[in-house]
């Protein structure tokens, strides 16, 4: 895409270049003030097109260390330039018609061939090259390849001006050539304002017209987003940078809250193709969270570990105890004071009024370095789950026990089978019932973990 905007804009210089050499020698041989401000516009026209082949050049180039957003911009700088320069002929053009109006009514313009023909020309050929021109500046968002294509529609509607001037000529209405290079040089200003502006808004970061209705529908869409908290983007040259906040459940994991700022990107991209997104995700507690969800979402952003976390509605106040594990290596005091971190962060969000009840018990450890029992203590360790099970006659089929020895004791592991339509309440129980157990038959043993599945 950079080499046809360049091949477009090395072309326009050409187009320039010969427009502008053909109406300076046909104005001065023929005295005509609309020729000449016509062959002045063309001048300037020839200057835009080579400062929009350098912008155009330039702004191909990626972002480096000292321009993060790449060099789009610089197209935009050079449509202002191109905008002044525009204003400049106007002036220049309006204040020679005056003084013509004012000082000399019997100025002598000859309406030749020539005259004609070069004005016919320039309208064909300012035709073809301001379409070119807009198609290329659509299809890449160029604003300096927009500002050529406003100067050739411009020159198109003049040339039309100076056509009637001339023709006005040669009926005989010696002021048409001089009323036709005021026309000229209001559609000149009227051109220069309208690039202006645009190039304007692009410099100062305006958003583009309904990009941000667009942006916040399409990420609206996409299922997890809770609510759309801001939108901001800019263009810059052909690229569009949008930055996105969006507020998501804060009980989703990290995991999970990245794969949803990917699908948000993927809708911007369906809607703003080429779009360079950044999404920020804001945590939001949602009305229907549970109070059991808020305590296990406190705790996980303080990185502490709970379980059996216990709500209870006791008349007009909310209870709430859990077990939290602590590095056994802590002091009481210091355990202590995690505790009451954790409980302070819970009623701050709960209200006051909540009662807080925290049993505090060591982490297990992790890391552990261990070894695989002997067959035979394994062989002992299965005979004892089996006795143990067989008493309560809930838990059946103890198998795949695995022993590990470590410096603290040993780790016991052991899947079991019961009736598939007990609770899972029960089921625990009496799988725990099973651990205890053995841990008191064997004291060397620091942990027992077993695995119930449906029978």
């Amino acid at each position: 895409m950079q080499d046809v905007k360049e091949q477009v804009a090395l072309t326009s210089i050409l187009a320039s270049a010969g427009l502008t050499v053909a109406k300076a020698i046909v104005g001065v041989t023929t005295g005509s003030l609309a020729i000449l401000s016509e062959a002045g516009h063309s001048l300037i026209d020839l200057g835009a097109t080579i400062i929009t082949y350098i912008a155009v050049r330039i702004s191909g180039k990626p972002a480096d260390e000292e321009h993060h957003y790449g060099h789009g911009k610089v197209e935009s700088v050079s449509a202002l330039a191109e905008t002044a320069l525009l204003f400049l002929l106007s002036g220049i053009v309006i204040w020679e018609a005056i003084s013509r109006l004012i000082a000399d009514h019997s100025h002598a313009v000859e309406a030749t061939v020539w005259a004609f023909a070069v004005m016919a020309v320039s309208i064909i050929v300012d035709f073809f090259r301001a379409r070119a021109l807009s198609r290329t500046a659509a299809q890449t968002s160029s604003r300096a390849l927009e500002a050529d294509a406003l100067h050739f529609s411009s020159d198109l509607w003049s040339s039309f001006a100076v056509l009637i001037g001339l023709s006005g000529v040669w009926l005989g209405w010696p002021l048409a050539d001089t009323v036709a290079a005021l026309v000229v040089a209001v559609l000149v200003c009227v051109a220069g304002w309208r690039l202006g502006r645009r190039t304007i808004d692009t410099l100062t970061d305006a958003a583009p017209a309904g990009a941000a209705e667009g942006i916040a529908a399409a990420a609206a869409r996409v299922s997890g987003v809770v609510a759309i908290e801001r939108v901001r983007a800019r263009s810059d040259g052909e690229k569009l940078f949008v930055d996105l906040d969006v507020a998501v459940s804060r009980m989703l994991p990290l995991d999970r809250v990245s794969a949803l700022k990917e699908r948000v990107i993927a809708a911007i991209h369906a809607e703003k193709p080429g779009a360079e997104v950044t999404v920020t995700t804001e945590p939001r507690a949602l009305d229907n969270e549970t109070v059991l969800e808020t305590v296990m979402v406190i705790a996980r952003n303080r990185a502490l570990a709970v379980h059996h976390v216990t709500v209870h509605a006791i008349e007009d106040r909310l209870a709430v105890s859990l077990d939290l594990e602590v590095d056994g290596t802590l002091s009481l005091a210091a355990a202590h004071e995690v505790a009451d971190g954790l409980e302070r962060a819970i009623e701050e969000e709960l209200g006051a009024e909540v009662e807080v009840e925290t049993h505090i018990e060591p982490l297990q450890a992790s890391g552990v370095a261990g070894r695989e029992a002997p067959p035979e203590r394994v062989k002992a360790v299965q005979i004892e789950l089996a006795e143990i099970a067989a008493e309560g006659r809930t838990i059946r089929d103890i198998h795949d026990v695995r022993v590990r020895e470590t410096p603290d004791g040993e780790i016991v592991n052991f899947h079991c089978r019961v009736d598939p339509a007990l609770t899972v309440q029960s089921v625990h129980e009496n799988v725990d019932q099973v651990e205890r157990a053995l841990r008191r038959r064997s004291p060397s043993i620091k942990r027992v973990i077993g695995h119930a599945e449906p029978q």
